[in-house]
């Protein structure tokens, strides 16, 4: 039985997310093989590190629609750069894999995570901007030319609600929301790194079991430093870089010391947008001991004179 972590790289960008994801997971400890799809839009010196460090790679078109209908829904979620993601669809047609889990390049493992194979076709975990909605960031599936088919004459008859792959394959795989439980993945396997999305107290008691972070949005890791994360955690975005900076073989590689990655030393922009969001930190430093202590401490001090 041939089992394997997919992810796509459009272009050099992207792919620098795809090589940091694939640390990730050698890190991890992963037992899987590792393969990525890339467009002829990725340099010919990024291709050759890839095909050097992945077990495989793939060249496949880009498919991207440039239906009038498909760009005006792109433009309603303020992402026309989405529309490359229906390229995400040649996964299905890698039919030498019984079993796949297909990782955005945006993604990063933390935790081993190869019971995900067990999951059943299809599975993925809920969007939290529609939990009916499964997020196509990461998902488990089985490759398939008749499935592949059908996606592409969706595709290219009826098109996305949202103009991105995610539309698209909520609509094909559109009972998912009833599927029995197997079907929806925890959110520790798909949990997004975006601080203001957090509920602060459930991710304090709960974060420890995160697997899988997911940077969605505009903004990238690869497009900013360390100390860049304003809109993403930041211990997040240290232990992208840590994983961005190391250098594996295509060797599998021993598990990662989770006390090896380096913490932030300053959460306090963190902490505002929390506040913006209304989601302060009621259980740890926003609790109302801590915010009447700060108030004492501040009308104790006597005035300059």
């Amino acid at each position: 039985m041939s089992q394997a972590w997919i992810t796509l790289a459009t272009n050099d960008q992207y792919a620098r997310g795809a090589l940091t994801l694939l640390n990730s997971l050698h890190a991890s400890g992963t037992t899987r093989k590792v393969h990525c799809l890339i467009t002829n839009e990725v340099s010919a010196a990024v291709r050759e590190e890839l095909e050097n460090k992945f077990d495989e790679v793939t060249v496949v078109d880009v498919f991207n629609s440039n239906d009038t209908k498909f760009q005006e829904n792109l433009s309603l979620i303020g992402r026309p750069d989405l529309g490359v993601t229906f390229t995400k669809l040649h996964c299905w047609r890698l039919t030498q894999y019984t079993k796949a889990v297909f990782l955005d390049a945006d993604t990063m493992v933390i935790q081993n995570a190869d019971e995900l194979f067990d999951r059943p076709d299809f599975s993925a975990a809920a969007d939290i901007g529609w939990p009916d909605m499964f997020n196509s960031g990461v998902f488990v599936f089985s490759p398939s030319l008749v499935i592949y088919r059908a996606l592409m004459h969706l595709a290219t008859s009826t098109g996305s609600f949202d103009g991105g792959d995610q539309g698209l394959l909520n609509e094909y795989f559109s009972n998912w929301r009833d599927l029995p439980s197997a079907h929806r993945l925890p959110f520790i396997y798909n949990m997004t790194g975006g601080e203001f999305y957090s509920y602060a107290a459930a991710y304090r008691k709960y974060g420890g079991q995160t697997k899988i972070v997911h940077f969605i949005g505009a903004q990238k890791p690869w497009n900013s430093t360390t100390t860049d994360g304003s809109l993403h955690k930041s211990e997040h975005y240290q232990q992208w870089h840590s994983f961005s900076e190391q250098k594996f073989s295509p060797a599998r590689q021993p598990k990662a010391d989770a006390s090896s990655v380096p913490q932030a030393e300053d959460d306090s922009d963190m902490r505002r947008i929390a506040w913006e969001a209304g989601h302060p930190d009621y259980l740890g430093k926003d609790s109302f001991d801590n915010i009447k202590k700060a108030i004492d401490e501040v009308l104790a001090v006597p005035p300059k004179k």
